[in-house]
C-alpha cells in the first residue's frame, strides 16, 4: 500500500510539473502577443496568488468587476504561473503577471492602484499588505456560515465587503475590538445581478434538482462534503423517477484529499451518463463549467452542502435542502440560517423525492426562506446589490482622496 501511494504521488507530481511547464510556455506566448499593459490606467487591482484549482473564486467576480471597471478600471495581479495562464485564457479582465515581489512593485509603480481586492485568504496576501497608500479590501468568494467566515484574518484588511446583516452579526460575535460600522460594507450578492450561462438542456415538465456538493475538506471541523455520505443515494433516487432532471455540480477540489470521495464522485458522473444513454430526453447535466448562475436560476430545488452554495442559492430566493454533515466534529453555525434550514440527513438521502416535494409545496417553508433571504442579502431586487457594491467602492475612493490630501475622512 505505501508503495502504491508513493507511486500515485509521484505520478501526480509529474503531471503537475508538466502542466506548469506547458502553462509557462503558453503564458509567455500570450503575454508577448498582448504586449505591456497601459500605464497609469488601473485604479483597482484584484490580487490572486492561487493556481487553477481556485479559479472559481475569481470567475464568480468577473461580471461584477467588468461592470465596475466601466468607471474604475480593474486589473488582476496574478502571482502563479498556472493561475495567470488560466486568467489570460478566460480573457475576462486585464492581467498583470507578477511572480516576484519586485514584479508586484513594478505593477504598483506603473499603475495608480487605490483599492486592492482579495477573494481568498492565501498566505501570500501578506506580501501585498506591505504596500500602504491604498485600501486592502477583502471581498471573499461567497457568503456562508462556515468557520472560514469568522476568521480573525478579517482584521488584517482595511475593509471587508460582506453580504448583509447575517455576516455582520457573525463577525460581531467573533472579532474583538473590530469597528464593524466603519470597516465593513454590506453589498449583498452582486453576482446575482449577473447570472451567466445558457441552459444545456431543453426545459420540459421535469422538476430540476441542482446537487452542488462541496469537497471533502482537509480537517474534521470542515468535513462538510456529502458526495460519499448522501450523494450516490439521492442521485440514484432522482434518476429513477423519470420526472426529475439532475444538475450535478461538484466542487472542483472533490477527491483531492480522500480518494474514496473522488471515487464516489466518479460513480455519480457515470450514473448520469448511463441514465442519459438509457433516456436521451432526461438530459441530466454533469456541470463543470466556469459559469455559475444559470443553475441557481433554473433549478426548482437545490441540494447543497454547508458552503457558499447555500448562500448563492439563498441569494436567488429559491428553495433548497442542506445536507447535514456526518462527522460530529464538523463545525455548524446554528445561530443563522442553518438554525432554521431544511436539512437532509444521510439516512434520509434515498428519500429525496418525498423531501423535495414537501419543501417545494409547503407555504411555511417558502415563508421561512423569504425571511432568511432578506436577513442575509437585504434587498435582492435586480440591480440593488450592484448599486451597493458600487456605492461602497465610491466611498473608499472618496476616503482615499481625503487621506491622500492629508485630510483623513
Amino acid at each position: 500500500m505505501p508503495l502504491a501511494r508513493d507511486a500515485r504521488l509521484a505520478v501526480g507530481l509529474l503531471r503537475k510539473a508538466l502542466a506548469t511547464r506547458r502553462a509557462r510556455t503558453d503564458l509567455r506566448r500570450a503575454l508577448a502577443e498582448r504586449g505591456p499593459l497601459p500605464q497609469n490606467r488601473f485604479r483597482i487591482a484584484v490580487y490572486f496568488a492561487d493556481g487553477p484549482v481556485n479559479m472559481y473564486q475569481m470567475r464568480q467576480w468577473y461580471a461584477p468587476l467588468r461592470e465596475l471597471a466601466r468607471k474604475w478600471p480593474v486589473v488582476v495581479i496574478a502571482r502563479s504561473i498556472r493561475g495567470a495562464d488560466a486568467l489570460l485564457r478566460d480573457d475576462a479582465l486585464p492581467v498583470a503577471y507578477a511572480p516576484t515581489v519586485r514584479d508586484v512593485e513594478q505593477v504598483l509603480d506603473e499603475q495608480d492602484v487605490r483599492i486592492v481586492f482579495y477573494v481568498n485568504q492565501n498566505t501570500r496576501n501578506f506580501q501585498m499588505f506591505r504596500y500602504g497608500r491604498r485600501w486592502h479590501v477583502f471581498i471573499n468568494h461567497g457568503e456562508s456560515d462556515k468557520m472560514y467566515m469568522t476568521t480573525n484574518q478579517f482584521t488584517a484588511y482595511d475593509y471587508a465587503f460582506v453580504a448583509g446583516d447575517a455576516a455582520r452579526a457573525r463577525l460581531s460575535r467573533t472579532l474583538w475590538d473590530y469597528d464593524l460600522d466603519r470597516r465593513t460594507f454590506a453589498i449583498g450578492r452582486p453576482q446575482a445581478d449577473h447570472y451567466s450561462g445558457d441552459l444545456p438542456y431543453t426545459p420540459d415538465g421535469r422538476r430540476v434538482v441542482l446537487y452542488a456538493p462541496t469537497w471533502e475538506g482537509d480537517r474534521p471541523a470542515a468535513h462538510y462534503g456529502s458526495i460519499l455520505t448522501h450523494g450516490e443515494a439521492l442521485v440514484t433516487a432522482l434518476l429513477a423517477t423519470g420526472r426529475h432532471r439532475v444538475i450535478y455540480r461538484p466542487h472542483p477540489r472533490s477527491g483531492v484529499v480522500d480518494a474514496a470521495y473522488g471515487a464516489a464522485n466518479d460513480r455519480i458522473v457515470a450514473a448520469l451518463g448511463a441514465a442519459n444513454a438509457a433516456d436521451p430526453t432526461a438530459q441530466h447535466v454533469h456541470d463543470t463549467g466556469a459559469d455559475l448562475g444559470w443553475q441557481l436560476a433554473a433549478a426548482d430545488l437545490a441540494v447543497v452542502d454547508i458552503s457558499a452554495m447555500v448562500y448563492d442559492r439563498l441569494a436567488a430566493g429559491r428553495p433548497l435542502l442542506v445536507t447535514r454533515p456526518v462527522d460530529p466534529e464538523a463545525l455548524v453555525d446554528d445561530t443563522g440560517y442553518l438554525s432554521d434550514a431544511e436539512w437532509l440527513d444521510a439516512d434520509s438521502a434515498a428519500d429525496i423525492v418525498a423531501r423535495a416535494d414537501r419543501v417545494l409545496d409547503d407555504p411555511d417553508a417558502v415563508a421561512r426562506l423569504d425571511h432568511w433571504v432578506r436577513y442575509y442579502f437585504g434587498d435582492t431586487a435586480p440591480g440593488a446589490s450592484t448599486e451597493r457594491f458600487h456605492s461602497a467602492v465610491r466611498t473608499l475612493m472618496e476616503r482615499w482622496e481625503s487621506w491622500n490630501a492629508g485630510v483623513p475622512a
